[in-house]
């Protein structure tokens, strides 16, 4: 009697979790239109060339809504703590532009090669990565004088 009673329930459980799955498999997801809010960025990347250490690290990009529908950026997010982007929080009308600012720290020397991911409603690029590269040359330290062999004029 117990194998019985338990291989009904087993089967009742077969057969609910079989039409569950026929029933997810059949619902149909409706896709949401796209945005006709379109972003376009003056510039892919900005190039510092050789910058000095300390030197301002601050730079612009442009960005136009050439859509039909506001622009709304959601998110500017630097690829680490030495990018800082500033982004505007008002929509962007259809034709209108508006700055992004990128703040690089210059206190490190070396090369600069960072990323700044754009995420919004834009229609053509729902996620826009800009970037920022050259190199931070080091200050010269204020170190001994070096010495010049004897005889030799400067």
């Amino acid at each position: 009697m117990k194998n019985l009673i338990f291989t009904l329930g087993l089967t009742i459980a077969a057969v609910i979790g079989f039409n569950t799955i026929t029933l997810a498999q059949n619902v149909t997801v409706t896709p949401q239109p796209a945005s006709n809010a379109i972003i376009k960025v003056d510039k892919d990347v900005h190039d510092y060339g050789t910058i000095e250490q300390g030197a301002d690290g601050e730079c612009t990009f442009t960005v136009t809504n050439s859509g039909t529908e506001p622009l709304i950026i959601s998110l500017c997010k630097g690829s680490c703590g030495c990018t800082v982007p500033v982004c505007p929080t008002e929509p962007i009308a259809p034709g209108a532009s508006a700055k992004i600012t990128v703040k690089y720290n210059t206190n490190n020397a070396g090369p600069i090669n960072k990323s700044v991911t754009i995420t919004s409603n834009a229609g053509n690029e729902p996620s826009k990565v800009i970037r920022i590269s050259g190199e931070v040359k080091a200050k010269p330290t204020g170190g001994a004088p070096v010495n010049t062999p004897i005889g030799t004029n400067n």
